[in-house]
């Protein structure tokens, strides 16, 4: 009897290669799903893999004996594996709560029985011959050569594209960690380092840095409704009460109703000057009037990133400082806006200054994924984030071991 296996995107494909190298009087022996082998072999797609014998004698009570005996012999072998990934499951929990207890409530609701399931029917499914059955367990045993760095691997990937972490970097991250899983890696050094290398993708930022001479120019700019006023007053706030700092505050939003009244509220409470600024001119002339100051921030307006005409009279007045190396400018993001919208935001604010990112709202959503999604996206880096309306608390320096955390599943 000749046996062959062939592989094809469905049953059809693969019994029609088999066909065509074998004839027409072929048997099929089995029909399975495969996958390919491999760290990302649980990304790859499924195929069908046929089992196909050619009949030169009469097969069956070979046939019939090597089931049986595969049978038999099914039972035990899934047993081994049941207590073997159970061992592994076990293990991997005692090393995530080494590192901070990463992913820990989803090792722990996550069955381990799945595989074993599907390992005892590959085993009852087994080929016609003796040689085949030696063939088909050599196979499982290489696949399954580091079923811990496996299990792993997944749990990352789907916690990462729950938290709305863009594909594409979610593959490139587990690709760079591929590059150093070996069988013997210990399970804790895979993780250490995949958290690191998110961390350094954050990078760093130094947040607002003071001038070398005279203020330093703060800008904010960003879309409607991210909060960046309530942004501005709790950076005040920490600069005027906390460092003991002399800044003013600028605003160059006439376009919302009581924008100004609303900043010119935290000046007064900060005991700070306030100007409203309506064209470059005037803001040169409020820099000047402000030059002993440690810092001068400038609200402006909320531009769709869909008006290009607003976007442009914004560049203007950016681009109209007489030194602008004294300047930083903030983009101001929503944490809840989606990951599409926001690479437009950054892709149309980027035509009107080099940027770095603040981030608000992140009380409002259980998906921080974006953080890292809109930072390899820009590379710029994130100096900022806000987490309520409580001036000038519920603001922090960003933090991006806290974030990869988050990312990863673990308890803040």
């Amino acid at each position: 009897m000749i046996i062959k296996k062939f592989t094809g995107k469905t049953e059809a494909e693969a019994t029609e290669a088999a066909k065509k190298e074998l004839g027409n009087g072929l048997v099929i022996m089995n029909v399975r799903e495969v996958k390919k082998k491999g760290l990302f072999s649980f990304l790859s797609p499924k195929q069908i893999e046929v089992t196909a014998a050619l009949e030169d004698e009469s097969p069956q009570r070979s046939a019939v004996n090597s089931l049986n005996r595969t049978e038999a012999s099914g039972a035990g072998v899934g047993t081994a594996k049941t207590v073997s990934m159970k061992n592994s499951t076990e293990n991997i929990e005692k090393k995530l709560d080494s590192l901070q207890t990463l992913l820990e409530s989803q090792l722990n609701s996550r069955p381990v029985a799945a595989n074993t399931e599907k390992a005892a029917e590959a085993q009852k499914e087994a080929l016609d011959s003796e040689a085949e059955a030696a063939v088909e367990k050599q196979e499982e045993k290489e696949d399954e050569q580091n079923p811990e760095q496996d299990k792993f691997i997944r749990l990352l990937y789907n916690k990462m594209l729950d938290n709305e972490m863009d594909e594409k970097y979610v593959n490139s991250i587990l690709e760079d960690a591929s590059k150093t899983k070996k069988a013997d890696l210990p399970f804790d050094y895979l993780l250490a380092n995949i958290y690191q290398k998110m961390v350094l993708k954050f990078g760093k930022s130094e947040g607002i840095t003071p001038a070398e001479d005279g203020p330093r120019i703060v800008w904010f700019i960003g879309p409607t409704g991210v909060g960046k006023t309530t942004t501005i007053a709790k950076l005040a706030g920490k600069y005027c009460v906390e460092d003991k700092k002399k800044v003013a505050l600028l605003t160059a939003d006439t376009y919302r109703i009581a924008a100004a009244e609303q900043l010119r509220t935290y000046a007064n409470i900060l005991e700070t000057p306030f100007r409203v600024i309506y064209t470059p001119e005037e803001l040169q002339t409020a820099i000047d009037d402000y030059w002993d100051c440690d810092y001068i921030f400038i609200d402006t307006a909320g531009r769709s990133h869909q008006n290009a005409e607003q976007l442009e009279k914004m560049k203007e007045m950016v681009g109209g400082l007489k030194r602008p190396e004294d300047y930083q400018v903030f983009l101001v993001l929503s944490a809840t806006t989606k990951y599409r919208d926001l690479q437009k935001i950054a892709d149309c604010y980027g035509k009107i200054a080099k940027f770095e990112l603040i981030f608000t709202k992140l009380d409002e959503t259980e998906a921080v994924g974006n953080l890292l999604n809109i930072k390899l996206y820009t590379d710029a880096p994130i100096a900022y984030v806000t987490c309520g309306q409580n001036v000038p608390d519920d603001m922090e320096m960003f933090n991006p071991q806290k974030t990869v955390k988050q990312i990863l599943g673990g308890k803040e």
